[in-house]
């Protein structure tokens, strides 16, 4: 069955969060046109998410749900869900409610004339540490990536679906989206969104995952971007 939206929600050890959840992005997207669908990608989930998941399936026709075989990371889950998914139009948003899913109607209606919107938590409502680890992490990648994005790893997103055909990720990608899509000549608007406490639970990734990590896949994103092929070809016709 085709639909014109798919929303895609990567969640580990989320059991706190997924029945707000699911009620918010239901009353959220019921008046979408065209039909939604909303893909939970179970990544190696070790609490009680799988159940609370399989009961929910029998309550919202909308629910689908792809169980990853171990712990792979949000880049791998996200890469299942992109595939998975059926929309025309591909959305994403973080399972700990910290990214509001009413928000999304709202960027539906920007994405005219653009192939991709991400959304920047201009207000973010975390731990100071957290927000000026922020801050740093999106100042080193603009510098080493030659990029102007506020808040490239925020997961609300909005994308056409060519934007994503064919797209190899790769272990910490989803932090550069962005500068992925723009690598391949699509557009992209960064728009403020609202951005809320956690809604339960504690988060899944310190700093070393977060930071160190980070900086080393911000490298290969460079080499990525600098050594990208772009060219314009034409055939050359005998009676031209």
């Amino acid at each position: 069955m085709d639909v014109n939206l798919s929303v895609v929600i990567p969640a580990y050890n989320e059991q706190e969060n997924v029945g707000a959840l699911l009620e918010r992005v239901g009353g959220a997207l019921k008046q979408v046109e065209g039909g939604f669908e909303v893909i939970i990608v179970d990544d190696g989930s070790t609490d009680g998410m799988a159940g609370l998941l399989k009961e929910a399936m029998g309550k919202y026709p909308w629910l689908r749900v792809l169980r990853m075989g171990r712990n792979g990371g949000q880049s791998a889950a996200f890469d299942a869900g992109f595939k998975a998914a059926r929309g025309r139009i591909i959305a994403t948003i973080d399972a700990d409610l910290q990214n509001d899913p009413e928000e999304i109607p709202r960027l539906l209606g920007m994405l005219d004339g653009y192939d991709m919107i991400t959304g920047w938590r201009k207000d973010r409502q975390d731990t100071g540490f957290r927000r000026w680890q922020s801050r740093q992490a999106n100042r080193i990648r603009n510098w080493i990536s030659q990029e102007t994005v506020n808040d490239s790893a925020s997961s609300l997103k909005i994308y056409r679906r060519h934007c994503l055909e064919g797209l190899q990720l790769y272990t910490g990608m989803h932090r550069f989206f962005p500068t992925l899509v723009k690598m391949r000549g699509y557009s992209c608007l960064e728009v403020p969104v609202k951005h809320s406490p956690r809604f339960a639970g504690t988060p899944k990734y310190g700093f070393r995952n977060r930071a160190l990590r980070a900086f080393v896949d911000l490298l290969a994103v460079r080499w990525m971007k600098k050594r990208y092929i772009r060219y314009d070809v034409s055939e050359v016709k005998a009676k031209d």
